[in-house]
């Protein structure tokens, strides 16, 4: 006997190409008892299919998934279809808006402390600060007059700011007795 048709509908078959009437001729052949010996191998798969058809989820289905979601019986029993959702309070709901707010803050601190560091070296390279202590000397050559110097701005610090911006505005007691020499 010929099978020339069905080889033609096994490869359209396989190019994805058939038809479902086409598919239910090649599942209607491949179900006889007797297949030819160049087309049993095709059998096992559309016997398969056959198989899987006929299977079902068991009695205990539901049991089981209720037991696995955490739902007792007395609830499923009064009202099979209700089940109850979780409730998601305000911090839950706003979580992703939190690691949103984080992300930008940590982006912007980057940002921020890389522009720093550049205009710190930007400084440091056309005669900005210089944070080299050697290089610095001593604008008093007597140590009692720096001494005297350093408490007298330390008691304008202690009386608060107001009085000293009021006592820059007076000339200092030292510059009139210089001057008057």
């Amino acid at each position: 006997m010929d099978y020339k048709y069905i080889e033609q509908l096994l490869e359209r078959y396989w190019n994805c190409e058939t038809s479902l009437e086409e598919e239910q001729i090649l599942r209607t052949f491949f179900n006889q008892k007797e297949v030819p010996a160049h087309l049993a191998r095709y059998q096992e798969l559309f016997m398969f299919e056959k198989a899987q058809q006929d299977v079902s989820l068991g009695e205990d289905f539901d049991e089981k998934l209720l037991a696995a979601a955490g739902i007792n019986e007395e609830t499923s029993k009064e009202n099979p279809r209700r089940i109850k959702a979780g409730k998601f309070t305000i911090a839950h709901r706003l979580r992703p808006l939190y690691r949103a707010a984080a992300a930008v803050a940590i982006i912007t601190l980057l940002g921020t402390a890389t522009q720093h560091s550049l205009q710190m070296e930007e400084n440091s390279n056309n005669g900005g600060w210089d944070y080299n202590t050697a290089a610095y000397k001593d604008s008093y050559q007597d140590p009692q007059k720096a001494y005297e110097m350093g408490m007298e701005a330390l008691e304008l610090f202690k009386e608060g700011p107001s009085t000293a911006a009021a006592d820059t505005l007076k000339p200092a007691p030292n510059k009139q007795n210089k001057q008057a020499e």
